[in-house]
């Protein structure tokens, strides 16, 4: 394996903090309409950011893409959307989850929490909890506004209406401070997504990232593609001594030695940094293919 390669994935998993503040701030880039208390409404609104960010966060500089996959399939008028799924499926190939690790605001925003002192639990025993997302996928995002519709025949957006928090985070908080009218209008809709947000931020507290563990259907999307995804992460089998050190520092669960590319993989890169003879690293490439043992003969 190519020394540059290790260096460089060392270098950009120990600066993935900074990214991910970048990201978000990229995301949501009109802070101003925080105090106005109302959102972003200009033509880059539509166009698809590739991290779970609320549409309706004031400062959100473009559109959810589970929220717009909701928006589609849901309207009266469906019709296949080629640009979203074109999109999902171009990040996803491009990146896989990646976007999870590095892109992502909600993402970031557990791991900040999962940063506050007290006692941690591991996930290792909940692992089958991990296909939940894959359910909420295929029922709330698609199904459901598809086949539950009004007399209008528009379908909810279900996810975004009922199940996820970053809807409360962005958009209902920070509205509802900066607007009386907002206020007044709140009602048990906003009272259940808070409880939701509440017990995810208090996990996120005691457990890592676990909204993206077993809840999040644009994370159960990429998972679909890390396998495939161009950029990948690769051992160099040569190299590795089994010590064991990159397994013991996955948050995710994952066994990078055997299941690099494994679709729980969020790639951000902590099994590179605990890697003595950086046997890890990030490579383009589709699929898992087999490590050529010369590769650590001619680094």
């Amino acid at each position: 394996m190519d020394k540059k390669h290790g260096t460089k994935s060392k270098i950009l998993a120990r600066f993935r903090s900074f990214i991910q503040a970048a990201a978000t701030l990229l995301t949501n880039i009109h802070l101003p309409n925080f105090f106005k208390g109302e959102i972003y409404r200009g033509n880059a609104k539509t166009i698809c950011v590739p991290g779970l960010n609320c549409y309706s966060c004031p400062a959100a500089s473009g559109a959810c893409p589970i929220g717009a996959l909701q928006a589609v399939v849901g309207s009266s008028k469906f019709k296949f959307s080629y640009y979203i799924t074109g999109f999902l499926i171009l990040v996803g190939v491009l990146l896989g989850r990646f976007v999870c690790g590095f892109l992502c605001p909600f993402g970031w925003f557990q791991e900040l929490l999962h940063k506050i002192p007290c006692k941690k639990f591991s996930t290792k025993r909940l692992k089958p909890l991990r296909f939940i997302k894959y359910g909420i996928l295929l029922v709330m995002v698609i199904l459901l506004p598809v086949f539950v519709t009004n007399n209008l025949g528009m379908g909810n957006p279900f996810f975004c209406k009922y199940l996820c928090p970053q809807g409360v985070l962005e958009g209902a908080i920070p509205l509802s401070i900066a607007s009386t009218s907002i206020r007044a209008a709140l009602g048990k809709l906003f009272t259940w997504k808070l409880g939701i947000l509440i017990v995810v931020i208090v996990f996120s507290v005691l457990f890592y990232r676990p909204f993206c563990k077993w809840i999040c259907p644009l994370g159960a999307f990429y998972a679909l593609l890390n396998r495939v995804s161009l950029l990948q992460i690769r051992v160099d089998k040569s190299k590795c001594i089994s010590c064991g050190k990159c397994v013991g520092v996955c948050k995710m669960d994952v066994d990078v030695t055997k299941q690099p590319n494994h679709a729980e993989c969020i790639r951000c890169g902590a099994c590179m940094k605990a890697c003595p003879t950086e046997a890890i690293c990030y490579k383009y490439g589709f699929g898992e293919t087999k490590n050529n043992e010369n590769e650590g003969e001619q680094s």
